[in-house]
């Protein structure tokens, strides 16, 4: 019994270790909040820019693939082999120049992981 005890824990570490780290689920009404900082330059509503271009159905979007809005040539240039999932959203939303060399964007970023995932959560919202 012991023996099947032990296989069941390594199995299911094993699987937890393959599996990688997932990004958590963020608080959407959270995120609204945190998206005020955001509203300056974007919004969420579809075919509306501003300096910045609209976040409406974002992610799974390739980057720089607004129509009417003018990218930046790094925006450009990392769009060629990028989709805004999660991952790439909440990397970009820390350090955007530092993910996106030359971008437009002045805003620093958001360094708190929750933030980073309530925004994305309410995001999310307008991407379904």
């Amino acid at each position: 019994m012991r023996t099947r005890s032990a296989l069941t824990i390594i199995a299911f570490t094993a699987a937890a270790a393959i599996a990688g780290p997932a990004l958590a689920e963020g608080d959407a009404a959270a995120g609204e909040k945190v998206f005020n900082k955001c509203k300056a330059c974007h919004t969420v509503e579809e075919g509306k820019n501003k300096v910045g271009p609209s976040l409406h159905a974002i992610i799974g979007r390739a980057p720089a693939a607004v129509e009417g809005f003018k990218y930046s040539k790094g925006m450009e240039e990392f769009a060629s082999d990028h989709v805004w999932d999660e991952e790439t959203l909440s990397a970009y939303l820390e350090k955007p120049k530092e993910l996106v060399k030359g971008t437009k964007m002045a805003f620093v970023g958001l360094k708190k992981p929750d933030d980073r995932e309530d925004v994305i959560a309410y995001l999310k919202q307008f991407s379904e």
